[in-house]
C-alpha cells in the first residue's frame, strides 16, 4: 500500500511552529512528504464571515478552533495586519527544500482564495495565482512545479491559470484516483493527484471516530494497489496534534506502508498520459467538512 502525505500550511503560525515540527519528524520516519505553502499576508480573522456557511459552527466547535489556531492568529487581517508568510518566514521554507522534500504553493491569501474563488472572474483568479508564482520564485528562487488549493476550491479559471504556469501536477480535489480534470466540456493539461483519504479536522469530536482509534481506522480505509493520498495541515498534526500524528505514522509503518512522493508519483503516471483518464471536476460536499468542494466526479470518455 502506498500513501503520499501533502502538507498544506495556512497561517503564519503554522508555518513558523507546525512545519519545523512536521518536517522533523518526516525526516527521521523517512518520509517524502510535500509541502504547500500559504505565501501572501495571512488574514486567518477574516474568515469570521464564514459564520453564515451551513455546518461551519458545528465544525468550530467540534475542532476547538481557538486552542488551535490562538487568538493571535484569529485577529489577523481584522484586528491587525496579518503578516506576509513568504517574507517573514522565507527562511523556514527554504529549509524544507533544503531538507529534500517538495515544495509548492497552496496560495497567496488563503482566505481569499477559499471563500472567493467562484465569485472571482479568470483574470483576478490568474492574478492571484500569479502572484502566488513570483512569491514561491522569490523564497525558493525558481518556479514551483505543483499547487494545492486552498480549501480544496478549483474551478475552470484556476485550471486554466495551472495550465498556463505548465505544472507537473496540482492536488486541488477530493477523490480516488488521479485523473484530467475537465470542466463544462473543456479539458485541461495539468494531472490531478486527489486526496483519498478523510482529514483529521473531517473526522474530530465526532463520537464515532474516537481519536486514539483514528490510527486503526486509517490503516483500515488504505485502499490497496492505489495510491492513497492524505492530507494534514501545520496547525493540527504539526502542533496540538502532533503526538497522535506519531502514532498514525507508527500504525502507517507497522501496517507495512510504503510512503512515496507526489511529485515521483505524478511522473510515473505521466509516463504514459494515454493511461490516465478524464473526469469531470464537479463541485460537491464531504462528509465532515462544510460549504462545497473540487471532487473527482464521472469518468468522461
Amino acid at each position: 500500500m502506498e500513501v503520499a502525505i501533502k502538507v498544506d500550511v495556512d497561517t503564519a503560525r503554522g508555518t513558523q511552529e507546525g512545519v519545523p515540527q512536521l518536517a522533523a519528524l518526516c525526516l527521521k520516519h523517512d518520509i517524502p512528504a510535500t509541502f504547500l505553502f500559504s505565501l501572501g499576508r495571512d488574514n486567518t480573522g477574516r474568515a469570521i464571515k464564514r459564520i453564515f456557511r451551513r455546518g461551519f459552527l458545528q465544525k468550530v466547535s467540534r475542532t476547538s478552533v481557538v486552542q488551535v489556531y490562538g487568538l493571535r492568529t484569529l485577529g489577523n487581517g481584522i484586528l491587525w495586519p496579518g503578516p506576509h508568510i513568504g517574507r517573514r518566514y522565507g527562511a523556514i521554507l527554504q529549509q524544507v527544500a533544503n531538507h529534500g522534500f517538495e515544495v509548492g504553493i497552496h496560495c497567496y491569501d488563503h482566505i481569499r482564495w477559499q471563500d472567493n474563488l467562484h465569485r472571482m472572474t479568470s483574470v483576478e483568479v490568474e492574478h492571484e495565482f500569479t502572484k502566488a508564482c513570483e512569491a514561491f520564485k522569490e523564497v525558493f528562487r525558481q518556479p514551483a512545479t505543483t499547487a494545492g488549493a486552498a480549501g480544496w476550491q478549483a474551478n475552470a479559471a484556476s485550471l486554466r491559470a495551472y495550465d498556463k504556469a505548465n505544472l507537473l501536477y496540482a492536488s486541488d480535489s477530493r477523490g480516488h484516483s488521479p485523473f484530467f480534470p475537465v470542466v463544462n466540456g473543456q479539458r485541461f493539461a495539468t494531472l490531478q493527484i486527489p486526496t483519498t483519504l478523510p482529514t483529521l479536522d473531517e473526522l474530530l469530536g465526532r463520537p464515532e471516530y474516537p481519536l486514539e482509534d483514528l490510527p486503526r481506522l486509517y490503516c483500515q480505509w488504505l485502499a490497496p494497489e492505489k495510491l492513497n493520498v492524505l492530507t494534514i495541515h501545520a496547525e493540527l498534526e504539526g502542533m496540538k496534534f502532533y503526538e497522535w500524528f506519531q502514532h498514525l505514522i507508527l500504525a502507517f509503518k507497522t501496517a507495512k506502508v510504503s510512503f512515496v512522493n507526489l511529485a515521483d508519483a505524478a511522473r510515473f503516471y505521466l509516463k504514459d498520459p494515454t493511461q490516465i483518464p478524464y473526469h469531470n471536476l464537479d463541485q460537491g460536499t464531504v462528509d465532515g467538512r462544510s460549504g462545497t468542494l473540487a471532487v473527482q466526479g464521472v469518468s468522461i470518455n
